[in-house]
C-alpha cells in the first residue's frame, strides 16, 4: 500500500487506449492509492462508467450538471479533493480545449479548478501526435505547468506503427508512486 491515503483523479478521454486507464485504475487501487475517474462522453462509448466504478468503488463522473452531493459543486470538489490529476488517454482533442481554455464538459472544468499536479498521457496516432497543433497545445500545456507522460512506440489500433501508444498501465502507476515518495521525502 505505498500511496495509501493519496487522491489520485483519473481524466479519461475518448480514445482506444482507454481499455488500457481501466488497468491503471486498477494498479492505482491495488497500490492504495484512493482513485476517483472523470469521463468524456467520447470515452464513454468505448468504456462504460460502470467498469471504471467497480474497478475504483467510486462514483464515475462525467457530467458537469450532475451533481452527486447538493452540498458541493462536483468539478470544484473533486479539483480541491484530488492530490493528482492524471489524463489518460489524452486525445489530440482534451489536448487542444486544455490548452486553449476551453471547459465545456466535467473533465475540462474540473482542470481549470484543480491547484495540484496534472500529468497529461497523450495516446493518439502517430500523426496526429505529429501534428504541429498537438505538438504546439502540449507545449503550451507544459509551460502552463503540466507534466508529460510520453506515449511509448509501437504497433497503434489504427494499424500504423508509431510513437503514440499510451503508456503501460504498470509504469505510469511506478511514475506515481515515485512521485508520492518523493513528495514524501521533502
Amino acid at each position: 500500500m505505498r500511496m495509501k491515503g493519496k487522491n489520485v483523479l483519473l481524466c479519461v478521454s475518448g480514445g482506444i487506449a482507454v481499455y488500457k486507464a481501466v488497468a491503471l485504475v486498477s494498479k492505482l487501487t491495488q497500490a492504495g492509492a484512493n482513485v476517483k475517474v472523470i469521463m468524456t462522453d467520447s470515452a464513454k462509448k468505448f468504456v462504460t462508467p460502470l467498469t471504471f466504478q467497480v474497478m475504483s468503488k467510486n462514483d464515475v463522473y462525467f457530467d458537469t450538471f450532475d451533481e452527486k452531493e447538493s452540498s458541493v459543486i462536483a468539478h470544484i470538489d473533486l479539483a480541491d479533493w484530488a492530490d493528482l490529476i492524471i489524463i489518460a488517454p489524452a486525445t489530440a482533442n482534451v489536448i487542444g480545449k486544455l490548452a486553449n481554455g476551453i471547459a465545456d464538459d466535467m473533465l475540462t472544468t474540473t482542470y481549470f479548478a484543480a491547484t495540484c499536479p496534472v500529468w497529461v498521457a497523450p495516446a493518439m496516432n502517430v500523426h496526429m501526435y505529429d501534428h504541429p497543433a498537438v505538438k504546439r497545445n502540449i507545449s503550451r500545456l507544459s509551460e502552463d505547468g503540466c507534466s508529460f507522460i510520453e506515449p511509448s512506440e509501437g504497433y497503434l489500433a489504427c494499424g500504423y506503427v508509431g510513437k503514440g501508444r499510451l503508456e503501460e498501465p504498470e509504469k505510469i502507476t511506478q511514475l506515481v508512486i515515485e512521485y508520492f515518495e518523493s513528495e514524501a521525502r521533502k
